[in-house]
């Protein structure tokens, strides 16, 4: 898993790279790696989220990440696997992470 704060939903990421951190190890345990703050939707989108989005694009066939939290599978090869909403846990995603393991 990897971590890329964006700060373009709600204001949710005001801080620094350093405390965003911060408070996603002391809040939530976070093990895995954090990026620096980037931002996933619009003319200012990293290229990572472009390749991501145009690669699995939501239900509706829009591209723009909905809200913080969304998370996408990746195979070993770079091919998206899948993509997933906010609200599934990376413990719902298990089954699918196990397949491509």
């Amino acid at each position: 898993m990897l971590g890329f704060p964006c700060n373009q939903f709600g204001d949710q990421e005001p801080g620094t790279d350093a405390e965003i951190l911060a408070f996603a190890q002391s809040t939530y345990d976070v093990d895995f790696p954090m990026f620096s703050k980037i931002e996933v939707n619009g003319e200012g989108a990293a290229p990572l989220f472009t390749f991501l989005t145009h690669a699995k694009p939501n239900e509706d066939g829009t591209t723009d990440i909905v809200w913080n939290f969304t998370k996408f599978l990746v195979g070993r090869d770079g091919e998206v696997l899948a993509r997933f909403a906010p609200t599934v846990t990376p413990a719902e995603i298990g089954v699918e992470l196990a397949a491509v393991l």
